[in-house]
């Protein structure tokens, strides 16, 4: 059963990709969503040019992965008659990373909008695990009821809030503890982060 993933227009984009990286290398079959704003997103912080249809995009990042075991899939973020809109996938697992804070708000509200929308709704009521990675800072008041409300309705809220205790050396370093989050929460056990162990 694949897992879905979400990339929306929020910066972190690295976030994103770096979690397909490690769900593919797994075994794991993703299929990927990615909004409009996901894709100029991508352009500016990574070296990906996805332009084209479907089969296009695709054929870009299994280059940019390289050779997996597991499978990926796009579904353009318009194609709300996508498998992934309907509970009788039984999709069970739908990660938005980064997740932009318009995005979580009409997910929030249940509007289904686009297939990233309706797609997290459907975990919502399935009783699925939704697992959305905001990046946003400062945060008002709007976006604190929201993640509030996503809370309470049964998702994760694991903000790209990366750790220092680990000292991480390099960029890649403090994208793995945020990624190594979210696996913890999907129940997949990981080493990209080191674990705290208390004082020596």
């Amino acid at each position: 059963m694949a897992k879905v993933v979400a990339i929306t227009g929020a910066s972190g984009a690295a976030y994103g990709l770096r979690l397909i990286q490690e769900l593919l290398k797994r075994g794991d079959d993703v299929a990927l969503i990615i909004s409009p704003s996901g894709f100029l997103v991508l352009e500016q912080e990574t070296p990906l040019r996805l332009r084209g249809n479907k089969t296009e995009i695709e054929r870009g990042l299994k280059k940019y992965f390289g050779k997996t075991d597991g499978r990926l899939s796009c579904f353009p973020a318009d194609n709300i008659g996508a498998p992934l809109s309907s509970g009788s996938a039984r999709v069970r697992d739908m990660i938005v990373c980064p997740c932009s804070m318009g995005a979580l708000a009409r997910i929030s509200c249940g509007i289904s909008g686009n297939l990233i929308e309706r797609a997290a709704d459907v975990i919502l009521k399935e009783k699925g695990r939704l697992i959305l990675v905001p990046r946003e800072t400062p945060l008002n008041q709007i976006h604190l009821e929201n993640m509030l409300k996503l809370s309470r309705a049964g998702a994760h809220i694991i903000p790209a809030m990366p750790g220092f205790y680990h000292q991480p050396k390099k960029i890649d370093d403090l994208v793995d503890f945020v990624v190594g989050k979210v696996l913890d929460a999907m129940g997949i056990e990981n080493k990209l982060y080191k674990r705290w162990d208390g004082e020596k």
